[in-house]
């Protein structure tokens, strides 16, 4: 009889992980569940979210006759997650917390857990991602520390593990593991890769997860936490195309580019395009289409590549075609892409795009190949200064003292 091999799965109390570990049972392996508390928090009726999810996680453990244990992370959290998310939305970035959380908790201190503490061969977690390894791969991969300079050693022979779009494109969900280590990767089993969400929940109602298939999905509430420890900015609204102020917002920071401006007194709605951190004043367009929120052109700081290393094709001609998107529910878009000396890239978009935002990331594809991602920490011209840019071209000089606040908004 061979080995049994040790799987932590990681528990949220979701029908997502609790099918997760039920399918890993099926599989053989000593499965054991571990539930991650990142934050201490009650709902309005005084009841703590996160106790409820961890009953809910224990009772499938129970179930599947499995070792459950729960874990706190609140500290790590708080330290680098939820301060790194004030740091940005002080700046006037609109950052993506859960990318963050994945990077740093799950897979590095949870998944150090797993490995160092309990001596799993393997971690495993619910999301709809794929990786280039058999199960039996990620059982054989030993710990590789990660490169210490931009391009690792090319005489060194590696197979790195490939993170790919999961079966199911609508709950695919590599976009939030876009910044994970190749460590952890090579280290992870995701046992719904090749499962649809509707499928998942029949397998939940055929092995009575009742008590988790009622739950609808909620999500931490950032910005009501946001609000407890940022002292907000009042400021006023500007119109983009002639500097008129609108009216007043109680505080820039909770604005994004391409969200509506909700504005006393106008009928017609208006939506952010452009913020100036220094005055406070908050930019609008007064159509959801403004030129104003559209560019084609981004820079990202240093670009985390899964594989560690950036395409060979990229580092040969420093140019690269792929797919792009910085939020997880737009399409893919065609783009070229240009590797900087710092490790940096600029993305260069086929057609504009609404509302790229700095603070978001930057994620790239190759085929159904997630390659990773970059923050976005500049932004190209919009299609409204390009028009101006244009049409003054035979306008007598103006004053230029003055830098317009996309151009602000463009070197945070």
């Amino acid at each position: 009889m061979g080995v049994v091999r040790h799987v932590v799965c990681a528990m949220s109390g979701g029908v997502d992980s609790s099918v997760s570990a039920l399918l890993l049972k099926r599989m053989g392996y000593h499965v054991t569940g571990v539930f991650m508390k990142n934050w201490d928090s009650q709902d309005e009726r005084g009841v703590c979210s996160s106790e409820r999810d961890c009953e809910d996680a224990y009772k499938v453990c129970k179930r599947l006759d499995m070792p459950f244990h729960q874990v706190s992370y609140v500290k790590e959290y708080w330290h680098e997650v939820f301060s790194n998310l004030l740091r940005e939305y002080e700046k006037g970035r609109t950052p993506n917390p859960d990318i963050m959380c994945n990077k740093h908790i799950k897979f590095k201190h949870f998944y150090q857990y797993a490995v160092n503490t309990l001596g799993a061969d393997a971690m495993a977690t619910g999301h709809y991602a794929r990786t280039s390894q058999e199960d039996e791969e990620v059982f054989q991969q030993k710990h590789v520390p990660p490169p210490r300079t931009l391009f690792r050693d090319r005489f060194e022979i590696r197979k790195p593990a490939r993170l790919y779009q999961g079966a199911d494109r609508l709950k695919d969900q590599t976009f939030f593991l876009s910044q994970i280590s190749q460590d952890a990767l090579r280290h992870t089993i995701f046992p719904l890769a090749g499962l649809t969400k509707d499928f998942v929940k029949k397998i939940a109602a055929e092995a009575g997860f009742q008590h988790v298939l009622k739950k609808k999905e909620h999500c931490f509430n950032y910005m009501s936490n946001l609000l407890k420890y940022i002292e907000p900015k009042p400021g006023n609204f500007v119109s983009i195309e002639d500097g008129k102020i609108m009216g007043q917002h109680k505080g820039w920071f909770t604005l994004t580019l391409g969200q509506r401006a909700r504005i006393g007194g106008q009928v017609d709605p208006w939506f952010v395009v452009d913020k100036d951190i220094t005055t406070g004043d908050v930019f609008v367009g007064p159509t959801t289409n403004h030129p104003a929120l559209f560019r084609d052109t981004i820079q990202t700081d240093r670009f985390h590549w899964i594989a560690e290393d950036p395409p060979a094709e990229l580092v040969r001609t420093q140019m690269m075609e792929c797919l792009f998107r910085f939020n997880n529910r737009m399409p893919l878009t065609p783009c070229t892409v240009t590797l900087n000396l710092d490790g940096s890239v600029w993305v260069m978009l086929r057609e504009p795009i609404r509302a790229l935002t700095p603070g978001q990331f930057a994620v790239l594809y190759k085929g159904d190949e997630c390659l990773g991602s970059g923050k976005i920490i500049r932004l190209g011209p919009t299609k409204f200064t390009l028009q101006k840019g244009q049409n003054c071209l035979s306008c007598p000089p103006k004053d230029t003292n003055q830098q317009h606040p996309e151009m602000r908004e463009s070197l945070m």
